[in-house]
């Protein structure tokens, strides 16, 4: 990954637009209290739908598994048999799909469905085998000849852009490619940065993740730099970040926004990071949720997971997984003391996706 490659251009591009000279930011009080109630409500939903579903989702499973992985390095408890059950949920269902993989036609979601799977036990510290061995070899087969790995579905903004799925592949296959796939990967990667240098994106969805994917591809150092700048200028007076230029800004914008200006190398000190993170702690629900929209055309039977905001809970729930994992980055790193704590429950009605 090459994040510390840009920094230096970066910090030259931060000194220039003054964007050390802000307000002051969040106590850490405030932010704990913020993501422990929201890493409850993400526990709990999580428990509900590995109980009550067999397939593994993107908001059920990942997004909140991305949190709580994060919680546990901030020091911040989280149900490790639960985030154990997630891991192992998200890699029961690959296993299902092996032989769909291997022939080249993947399961429901295509790339961004294998994508986030294994970017799920990438965080639960997974080793590859032949079942993540069988999901690589199909991304290297699902690549495109333009470089990208095109979208399949349009249910934005999570599963709606070319830059989203050509991320989840290069993530997935620097994260489980083996000895035997590195030419391959090494093809790819190349072709991929290619792509992505040369593309426009045309909402916030792909304005994040073409600067996420820079991290694992050869561009010119100015190109990331760019996008950075980019993205810092499209934040909103209130501090936080909208999906399209015709909406208003939202939790899952904003979060998604700040968690690629910090892997990008973005210190949580600076005034467009601070703002954000007001922006986000002023929105947070009492219930430890972010409210966001849906956008997307239901296609799947509707459930109730445990989670509020009705047929808004899916991305909801996505939102306030980023959200978290955006607060726990204004934490220090520090071991998780604590071994014991109640297990998440689930205690909703709850019917198949």
């Amino acid at each position: 990954m090459k994040s510390h490659a840009i920094v230096n251009a970066l910090f030259l591009v931060l000194a220039c637009c003054e964007a050390f000279a802000g307000a002051a930011e969040p106590d850490a009080s405030r932010i704990r209290l913020a993501v422990e109630r929201s890493l409850s409500l993400l526990e709990r939903t999580s428990a509900t739908t590995a109980e009550m579903r067999t397939c593994f989702t993107c908001h059920g499973q990942a997004h909140p598994v991305f949190a709580m992985v994060e919680a546990k390095r901030r020091g911040i408890h989280i149900n490790p048999e639960n985030l154990e059950r997630q891991v192992e949920h998200t890699y029961s269902h690959l296993s299902r799909g092996k032989d769909q993989y291997e022939a080249g036609k993947g399961q429901g979601g295509q790339v961004d469905t294998a994508g986030y799977a294994l970017w799920t036990l990438e965080d639960g510290d997974r080793d590859p085998d032949e079942v993540t061995d069988a999901v690589v070899d199909y991304l290297l087969k699902k690549q495109d000849s333009m470089g990208n790995w095109a979208r399949t579905s349009n249910r934005p903004p999570t599963e709606a852009s070319s830059f989203t799925s050509t991320y989840l592949a290069l993530r997935a296959l620097s994260a489980f490619g083996r000895e035997t796939h590195q030419a391959r990967i090494e093809d790819a990667s190349s072709r991929a940065g290619q792509w992505l240098a040369g593309s426009s994106p045309l909402d916030t969805e792909d304005s994040v993740f073409q600067l996420l994917s820079f991290d694992y591809v050869n561009v010119q150092h100015d190109v990331p730099v760019e996008a950075i700048e980019a993205l810092i200028q499209q934040q909103r007076s209130d501090g936080g970040w909208a999906q399209l230029a015709s909406m208003e800004s939202d939790a899952y914008a904003t979060a998604t926004v700040l968690y690629a200006l910090h892997r990008s190398g973005i210190p949580t000190g600076d005034d467009a990071w601070t703002r954000g993170l007001k922006y986000l702690l002023e929105t947070q629900q009492q219930d430890g949720s972010w409210h966001v929209a849906t956008r997307s055309k239901p296609f799947q039977k509707y459930f109730e997971s445990g989670f509020p905001h009705g047929a808004d809970q899916f991305i909801s729930t996505s939102a306030t997984a980023w959200a978290t994992l955006a607060l726990l980055f204004a934490l220090p790193e520090q071991p998780d003391l604590k071994v014991d704590a109640p297990e998440a429950t689930a205690t909703l009605t709850h019917v198949s996706d």
